[in-house]
């Protein structure tokens, strides 16, 4: 495809996501009368309507959505290709871009980096902290590499491969009345007060649904939607929280207390999109955190 068609059809891709010429250009730095022409440039090469431009937005037409859908997978790609082109296999250099579900930036992304960092300096690293519903999505636009999410239901296209299981405990900043090793019945949290991760984490709801399952009603004092916040409002109130145990493995101040009946545990993924191109980055990476989950001992996955 030449470099003027390929031009062509970043243009309309512009104005169909924004449903707008002024906006397009603008993202485009192109003039508004320039982008016009250029798209219908594009469907006289085509012989066929692209857009509706009789309403107030402008629409893709029936021929227009079933050309954009083909060009977004034709520059996908196009990108991948571009990325296998400048790929060193020896990782003298090279990208990373890395999807993480929220809870893992407190245990998981900090050691993980710092070994990527100690085995391959020269390898760059983008990370998004950012819900399992778009990590999939980002992944199957390939605008990420790889992601660290739960396991399933996945969306179709996503390649899920187990790392370990992680388990949820009650979590204090002093040493629990109990011993550590004997768990504490589900009931006695009605005399507990909680910081508790915020709604819009997934987390939250498997903690709520537990509650809900054993009609524990503990008293929530404070909500917080990050878990840097929580981990100090804990070390420094009588309040407890729940929250990985993994999450107290580089926080000596904290301790795990386990419940009964346990929190169901969870099946964390390594996920990347079926077929897409693995860089040298990307295995080196999957090969690192296989390294990374069995020196820390965490759970095998069932």
């Amino acid at each position: 495809m030449a470099a003027l068609e390929l031009r062509h059809v970043r243009y309309l891709l512009a104005v169909a996501e924004h449903g707008n010429f002024t906006r397009a250009a603008e993202e485009l730095h192109i003039s508004q009368p320039t982008l016009s022409q250029q798209i219908r440039q594009l469907e006289r090469t085509l012989g066929v309507q692209l857009l509706d431009r009789t309403g107030r937005a402008v629409r893709l037409t029936d021929a227009g959505a079933v050309y954009t859908d083909h060009a977004r997978r034709a520059l996908r790609d196009l990108a991948a290709a571009e990325r296998a082109v400048h790929d060193v296999q020896n990782l003298s250099r090279g990208h990373l871009r890395l999807g993480v579900t929220p809870t893992f930036t407190a245990y998981l992304v900090g050691p993980l980096t710092a070994e990527l960092y100690a085995r391959h300096p020269a390898v760059g690293l983008t990370l998004t902290e950012m819900p399992q519903d778009r990590m999939e999505a980002a992944l199957l636009a390939d605008d990420l590499d790889l992601g660290i999410a739960f396991a399933g239901p996945h969306l179709p296209g996503i390649t899920p491969a187990a790392l370990f299981t992680e388990t949820l405990s009650l979590v204090t900043g002093t040493p629990h009345a109990r011993t550590p090793a004997v768990p504490l019945p589900v009931g006695a949290l009605k005399d507990e007060r909680l910081a508790l991760l915020s709604g819009d984490f997934a987390t939250r709801g498997h903690i709520d649904a537990y509650f809900a399952r054993h009609r524990a009603a503990p008293r929530i004092a404070v909500e917080a939607n990050s878990i840097q916040a929580l981990t100090e409002i804990v070390r420094r109130t009588p309040l407890a929280t729940v929250l990985p145990d993994a999450v107290t493995h580089d926080h000596p101040h904290l301790t795990p207390v386990p419940l009964d009946p346990p929190l169901p545990s969870r099946t964390v993924t390594l996920l990347h999109r079926e077929g897409a191109y693995r860089s040298a980055a990307a295995r080196a990476f999957t090969e690192l955190t296989r390294d990374f989950v069995r020196s820390r001992g965490y759970t095998p996955p069932a």
